[in-house]
């Protein structure tokens, strides 16, 4: 039976990540994926730029996802970036290097479309449910709500407010300060209004994370219950008293501290603080239920899409 492949490049403003899929007949399996963490829009993002030293950064992953793709003999590549693409002043300049150095021509999608695939890639890890859901993704340069259940979205937004922008702007001081946490919640209140108004009209009964920094107060959450949490789960274990308790101790932990707590990584130390902000502040804007966390997100929502319009399912 013939066979094929394809790539998805998820180009995040913190993470790249890479999935290789081979298609056979109606079927389909995950090759391979790998992940690097670029931060692309480190030093630059506030000013609406991609600096050289993370374009340097972002061309060494390219080159490494390239190998794998030429390793792995794909012809059809498919490559999405989200926020700090979208609003980077030399997006043009940037984007043609990566072309030079690489071959790969990337599409830039808008903030509507990334949640939207958010949604997608949520629902292939996880029952959504038939009660209303919120479904948050927080990324390095943006954030993403999508209101929905496992039927379909009733509302999705797109806000530039990612974890990278927010730690340039609030935290100042390490440990965080409280002062720094009361003007964080002082943006959030005015950017933010739009999803508290929907919130109470719509009621979602539960708050499912995807990915990123929802992974790791996963990892903190089974680290502490020794709950062996396994690398192919697609929904992880997260329990919202158990978050409140996480939230408390990364705001009086300085990075030093954060990176000892068990089930931290060092890619999500920094930003992880102003990132729990945003979670806490919904969590007493909103009575959620219950929390979820989703280990899938965009390009798993990418590649639904592509099933879809092949109309494939995955091989057993």
């Amino acid at each position: 039976m013939k066979s094929s492949r394809s790539a998805i490049i998820d180009l995040g403003t913190n993470t790249f990540h890479l999935l290789i899929i081979e298609f056979q007949g109606e079927d389909y399996n995950l090759i391979f994926k790998d992940r690097v963490t670029v931060k692309i829009g480190k030093d630059g993002i506030t000013d609406g730029f991609i600096n050289d030293l993370a374009l340097q950064r972002a061309l060494k992953a390219l080159k490494y996802f390239s190998q794998e793709i030429s390793k792995w003999k794909v012809k059809d590549v498919n490559c999405v970036a989200t926020s700090a693409f979208r609003n980077a002043k030399n997006k043009e300049e940037v984007l043609a290097k990566i072309k030079a150095e690489t071959g790969f021509s990337i599409e830039i999608i808008s903030g509507e479309k990334e949640a939207e695939y958010i949604y997608y890639g949520v629902k292939t890890a996880l029952d959504v449910g038939k009660d209303p859901a919120l479904i948050m993704d927080i990324g390095g340069g943006s954030v993403e709500f999508i209101i929905g259940n496992r039927e379909t979205i009733s509302w999705k937004q797109s806000f530039e407010i990612g974890a990278q922008r927010l730690l340039d702007k609030f935290h100042k001081h390490d440990p965080i300060s409280h002062e720094d946490i009361n003007r964080l919640e002082v943006f959030l209140v005015s950017e933010l209004a739009p999803l508290l108004d929907v919130l109470s009209v719509l009621e979602p009964v539960s708050l499912i994370g995807s990915s990123g920094t929802f992974d790791t107060l996963s990892d903190i959450f089974c680290a502490e219950n020794d709950i062996d949490k396994s690398p192919e789960a697609t929904e992880t274990p997260l329990e919202k008293e158990a978050f409140l308790k996480i939230h408390d101790e990364l705001m009086y932990k300085n990075r030093q501290e954060r990176l000892e707590i068990p089930g931290m990584i060092e890619m999500r130390v920094d930003m992880i603080v102003v990132a729990s902000c945003i979670i806490h502040f919904l969590l007493k804007k909103h009575d959620f239920q219950k929390m979820r966390v989703s280990t899938n997100a965009l390009k798993e929502g990418v590649l639904y899409k592509m099933l879809e319009n092949k109309n494939l399912k995955k091989a057993s």
